[in-house]
């Protein structure tokens, strides 16, 4: 609770400094949409809910951002006659008969016929009284009902009409209506009609930051018009992907990213470096030292970052790789590449498991070669702590692995040279930084093991030099992955009886069961005690709610063979390495995202035995978790995994949650805006070369389209020079 009230505070003051920070003229923007005619505390509360966060209430522009995705096209007005099945007509009737549900019947319809002279239409109405009838179709009266025609026992009728309306306020309708993406008790309707008052009232004069040559050859509206536009959409076409006035604004948010990250890269950039040369012995002696070759991918990236060390200029180089593609060994060259120099090197990792794990691989191959390594993370305590602390200050302790702990207030070292960061989606930029803050001149290596698309790491990663780890190394076999439904749950375990008697070694993945890791602890326990009353104590169990020394020793128990199958929550999703097991079983996988699929099968087929994965699913299955489990069959390919994701999920989950620092867009779609994504990181490159300030006329507009996209982290880089 406390560490939550911190959390708080800390999000409510960033938001007042962003609020001081912020040119005056957004100030109508950034109000809570509470600011806007009709919206009283239930709306507001409403509103919170479908736009706001944890941190803060839905405000104006995320009201303004939140854009329709399809219209309602109410121009048709054909004759009842004319009407076909399925269409959306808008006809203007005289009302004929009301015909209330018969008596003792409740539930059923109440019905209304109405006619036009051609033809007639039963308007049917659920849980309705005779009142309400009277009041909205009284007998007699001409009536405009807007809806879709269905066909029931031959007779023309409309389900409860979207529309009904008298002559004159028909009139004042627009025939396309925006559809918006809702929450319960909030209409489409509603939040189009807040919309219109917010454009009304809130939207100011802004400056155009766009150069003007490129917008006409392009022939772009202006920022305020195309927003308009997409909310008063004159057709179905406006909102198409294609579209000068979605273009515009997709333009807009990805040119503030593009930029933003530019001006991380030139202020990384400009911090002075320190050129790190090592004599090449230790790199040396250690690459003979391991069990394999190197694959031309690893290679390359060592390389890569010992060029990037050699030069004045402060590395910052995302190594981006495949589950098993070997990220972890090039990460020790390069660590070892500036003990050579005579400097310190730092690996960070998002969990104590996985920081531990890393230590356990790694420090035996350092020592051999001399390179005394420590770990250090939050149940590091007293004496021990300590003494890794005078270690890492005095020089003693070469290379240090552990997690948030190295970049806390006690620890110094004596010569920082190289940050690299595990698992970079799990920290903010912040965090990313708050590391290299602790030497002079520190370089980055950031780390992935989710294979990300191509537009994804321009678009997040525009500001880092890029290595590709796509080969897996020699021996690895391939995965024989299954999918069968729950039914079959009993073949699942008669496979398991026999595998274990051949000396398998299992993972059992328990579902998602919500957006709460004790429910789903619940499920993996539950299921532990299922497959314990089955195969006996060789069955393990671990998840996130468990202490450190637990999970370690659920961990060891596993692999040391002592216990066979081990049930699991997602904590094994990122970098836990068993190669002994060969079995994955995923329950519920149709709960589970692609990447997600990808990383927990990435657990097996670590060793050279041949390894299968079963995909336990809840039929039927839609059609995105039928997409999804055919592409986990179909490939192991991560980089192809990425990319149909990205179709089937768009960019806002692929890379984690909004914790992770990643932006999440509102205008621009990045399977759509390719093309734009390029033209804006090349015209943001061009505008620092020219401005690297933002002093021009231009770049004082280009500040405010950072403010209006809340990309102030750039404006800060600029104030502090």
């Amino acid at each position: 609770m406390y560490v939550r009230f911190c959390h708080q505070r800390l999000a409510d003051l960033n938001a007042r400094i962003a609020a001081r920070m912020r040119p005056a003229l957004l100030d109508p923007l950034f109000a809570p949409v509470t600011v806007l005619p009709g919206v009283g505390p239930r709306l507001g509360a409403l509103f919170d809910r479908l736009l706001g966060t944890a941190e803060r209430p839905a405000r104006v522009v995320d009201l303004l951002f939140h854009l329709p995705h399809s219209v309602i096209d109410r121009s048709s007005r054909p004759p009842i006659r004319d009407t076909q099945e399925g269409d959306i007509v808008t006809l203007t009737v005289r009302v004929a008969e009301h015909r209330p549900p018969p008596t003792g019947r409740a539930r059923a319809p109440f019905r209304v016929l109405v006619e036009d002279g051609t033809g007639d239409v039963t308007l049917v109405f659920f849980s309705t009284t005779q009142a309400r009838i009277d009041k909205m179709l009284p007998l007699g009266a001409t009536r405009v009902v807007s809806g879709r025609i269905e066909f029931w026992e031959g007779f023309r009728q409309m389900v409860h009409p979207d529309r009904i309306m008298t002559e004159e306020e028909a009139r004042d309708q627009p025939l396309i209506e925006p559809v918006y993406g809702q929450t319960e008790g909030l209409a489409s309707r509603t939040i189009a009609r807040i919309a219109q008052a917010a454009l009304a009232d809130r939207l100011p004069h802004l400056p155009e930051w766009q150069d003007a040559a490129w917008l006409a050859r392009q022939q772009y509206p202006d920022f305020a018009t195309a927003l308009t536009a997409l909310h008063r959409p004159e057709s179905a076409a406006a909102l198409a992907p294609e579209s000068r006035t979605r273009k515009r604004l997709a333009y807009d948010e990805l040119l503030a990213s593009q930029l933003a990250l530019a001006l991380m890269r030139a202020t990384h950039r400009k911090a002075a470096g320190r050129v790190t040369v090592g004599d090449g012995r230790l790199v040396d002696a250690l690459t003979k030292a391991l069990p394999f070759r190197l694959t031309g991918g690893q290679q390359q990236a060592v390389a890569d970052i010992r060029r990037d060390l050699a030069e004045p200029q402060r590395m910052l180089r995302l190594l981006q790789g495949d589950v098993g593609s070997g990220k972890t060994v090039v990460a020790l060259l390069a660590m070892a590449g500036v003990v050579e120099a005579r400097r310190q090197a730092a690996l960070m990792a998002p969990t104590d498991i996985l920081a531990r794990q890393h230590f356990a691989r790694l420090e035996p191959l350092a020592r051999a070669a001399g390179i005394n390594v420590a770990l250090l993370t939050g149940r590091e305590k007293g004496a021990a702590r300590a003494a890794t602390l005078a270690a890492l200050e005095s020089g003693e302790a070469q290379i240090v692995i552990g997690t948030h702990a190295l970049f806390q207030e006690a620890v110094a070292f004596h010569d920082l040279a190289l940050a690299v960061i595990d698992e970079q989606h799990r920290f903010g930029v912040h965090q990313r930084f708050a590391l290299s803050r602790k030497g002079d001149g520190v370089d980055m290596l950031v780390m992935t093991a989710t294979p990300i698309p191509r537009t994804l790491t321009l678009t997040c990663f525009g500001d880092m030099d890029v290595s590709l780890l796509k080969e897996k190394p020699a021996g690895r076999q391939p995965i024989d992955t299954r999918a069968l439904p729950l039914e079959r749950l009993h073949e699942v375990i008669d496979g398991l009886h026999r595998a274990l008697a051949r000396g398998a070694r299992v993972y059992w993945v328990c579902p998602l069961v919500a957006e709460s890791e004790t429910i789903d602890v619940a499920a993996a326990q539950e299921r532990f005690e299922d497959l314990q009353r089955i195969f006996g104590p060789v069955v393990g169990l671990l998840h996130g709610k468990m202490n450190g020394r637990d999970k370690d020793a659920a961990m060891s128990a596993f692999q040391r063979g002592e216990t066979r199958i081990l049930v699991a929550t997602t904590v094994i999703e990122v970098g836990v390495d068993v190669p002994e097991a060969t079995i994955m079983v995923i329950e519920h996988a149709e709960r589970f995202g692609l990447a997600q699929l990808h990383q927990l099968r990435g657990r097996i087929g670590r060793g050279s035995g041949a390894s299968t994965c079963l995909l336990v699913y809840k039929a039927p299955l839609g059609e995105v978790a039928k997409a999804r489990i055919a592409i986990m069959r179909e490939t192991e390919d991560g980089f192809r995994i990425a990319e149909e994701d990205l179709k089937l999920r768009g960019e806002g989950e692929i890379l984690g949650t909004r914790q992770s620092g990643a932006p999440v867009f509102h205008l621009a779609r990045l399977d759509d805006d390719a093309d734009l994504l390029r033209i804006a990181r090349d015209d943001a490159r061009l505008v620092l070369e020219r401005d690297p300030g933002l002093a021009s006329e231009r770049g004082q507009a280009l500040r405010v389209l950072l403010y209006l996209f809340e990309r102030d982290e750039a404006i800060r880089l600029l104030r502090a020079g």
